[in-house]
């Protein structure tokens, strides 16, 4: 359990390091009148890269200097008539950076800024937000391909057979010609009583006419 917790907070106090760094102002020369003039300065904070959230620490006696922040016009003119809050005059002083750009600094003692104890560095922002996933699609998927139903190009009617008529050689009526699976129909028996009948008639009308 105190492994974890050892972890943890090895972690945190990493994460911390590397999110917040400090920085001593001029290193081994501290905050003071510098012996090449301003360049000197410039020199230190050329190859440093500052983020909001780091600290430079500006390392002085306490009465020789102080700090104070100033705008671009005052940095350049030594003057501090445009100050950004107040004056820092207990050292080591400690500076959070909290916004991004060019932050100027000078010392208000005597001359000191006119010979060179001025500095000013680039600020930068501690991180950029991730971009934001983006939203699900919301377009429908297509619909699953349509099997077509079968088709029949003729219909049971279509395909039923058609008797055909022909003339019968023995009656001189139509015959109807049966298609294949229907029996023929029987052709007219010569003994059924309307043929007698008629062959009746017929003799008998050949006997009245002899008689006159």
């Amino acid at each position: 359990m105190r492994m974890v917790v050892f972890g943890v907070v090895a972690a945190v106090l990493l994460h911390c390091a590397a999110a917040q760094a400090t920085y001593v102002v001029g290193d081994s020369l501290g905050w003071t009148i510098p012996s090449n003039g301003a360049e000197a300065y410039i020199s230190w904070a050329s190859n440093k890269t500052f983020r909001v959230g780091d600290s430079p620490i500006f390392n002085f006696v306490t009465n020789a200097h102080d700090v104070l922040q100033v705008t671009k016009d005052s940095y350049d003119a030594c003057t501090d008539t445009n100050p950004i809050g107040s004056a820092i005059t207990t050292g080591p002083a400690s500076v959070n950076l909290t916004t991004a750009g060019d932050h100027y600094y000078i010392c208000t003692y005597g001359r000191h800024c006119q010979s060179g104890q001025k500095l000013t560095i680039t600020v930068s922002a501690s991180g950029t937000p991730g971009s934001a996933p983006p939203p699900p699609s919301t377009t429908a998927p297509p619909p699953p391909p349509s099997t077509p139903s079968p088709t029949s190009s003729t219909t049971p009617e279509a395909c039923a057979p058609t008797p055909s008529s022909t003339t019968d050689p023995t009656t001189g009526g139509p015959t109807t010609s049966a298609s294949p699976g229907q029996v023929p129909a029987p052709p007219p028996d010569s003994s059924s009583p309307v043929v007698f009948g008629g062959s009746f008639l017929t003799i008998l009308s050949i006997a009245v006419a002899a008689l006159f």
